[in-house]
């Protein structure tokens, strides 16, 4: 049983804060082992999701499973195979990595002093930090820290990762060693990455949802997702001056500034002339068709 793959089954979660917000509303996804992405713009829900998910708040209605363990009913066995890297975590600046590594072992239950040594010298080269170990935490980078989140995250071999919007500030050097590591992590567990960043899913993940006000707009293989687009996206750069024409005209999905002109992607089934070209689709196209409502016709 040990090596079998794990489903997280998450359904008909709902969520509504006592302002009045409702930040879920009726989720429902299966997650298999491997890196999945949770898509969607800030405010969306996917925080509350992720707190849920890693026992820190409790659903109004909904069930989750991870294998066979009952998260909302047995937060302790979820929390001893779990391992989240929240958005912001606060480290201490002045201990030094290996200390500070060593010391949420302890609290993780790794209480063997020996193989304690054995895992934090493991984690911290796994993460590509033990040249650095006694290195100060408030002397670290962004990328840095970001890493040794990972690797406190990862104490116990966790099976269910959760990682909350982990490149954000990160500089692009930083930000590709931080997704080689978590694409490697997803080959035993089940990683869950929350991010509104769409090139971080289209790089690392085999499977996605895309979320906005708490709703779960698609679900998809984003290779899939990016194929059902095709003959489908349409480009043409304008002056901004234009700009208010063409939506009038056409469905734009997107707009984005080019050397000072706006470059413009309209969702369409067939040429929509004024000058468009034909472009290869990739997952931002799929991102804001969905967003947007703009869905192509999928023979079943």
């Amino acid at each position: 049983m040990e090596n079998q793959p794990l489903n997280l089954s998450i359904r008909n979660v709902s969520k509504t804060y006592p302002n009045g917000v409702q930040a879920l509303n009726n989720v429902s996804l299966t997650i298999p082992n491997g890196l999945y992405g949770l898509l969607g713009p800030n405010g969306a829900g996917k925080s509350t999701l992720m707190r849920i998910l890693a026992t820190l708040q409790e659903p109004d209605q909904g069930y989750i499973h991870l294998g066979g363990i009952d998260v909302l009913n047995q937060k302790d066995e979820l929390r001893q195979t779990l391992g989240y890297l929240p958005q912001e975590f606060g480290v201490y600046p002045q201990a030094k990595a290996e200390d500070l590594l060593d010391y949420f072992a302890v609290l993780k239950g790794i209480t063997n002093r020996a193989s304690r040594k054995e895992v934090v010298e493991s984690l911290l080269k796994q993460t590509n930090l033990w040249e650095k170990r006694r290195q100060k935490l408030g002397g670290f980078s962004g990328g840095m820290k970001q890493r040794f989140g990972v690797a406190v995250a990862l104490l116990g071999n966790p099976k269910l990762m959760i990682v909350d919007e982990p490149t954000a500030g990160l500089d692009p050097s930083e930000r590709v060693r931080f997704l080689n590591l978590l694409s490697e992590l997803g080959e035993n567990s089940v990683v869950l990455l929350s991010t509104h960043i769409v090139e971080d899913v289209s790089e690392l993940c085999t499977r996605m949802a895309i979320i906005n006000k708490g709703q779960i707009l698609k679900e998809a293989e984003p290779v899939k997702a990016v194929k059902e687009l095709q003959g489908k996206i349409w480009r043409r750069v304008v002056e901004k001056s234009a700009l208010p024409a063409l939506e009038r005209e056409h469905k734009i999905i997107s707009t984005k500034l080019v050397s000072g002109r706006t470059a413009v992607h309209i969702f369409s089934d067939e040429d929509p002339g004024n000058n468009f070209d034909l472009v290869v689709p990739d997952l931002e196209d799929v991102y804001f068709t969905t967003m947007g409502n703009y869905q192509p016709e999928v023979a079943l």
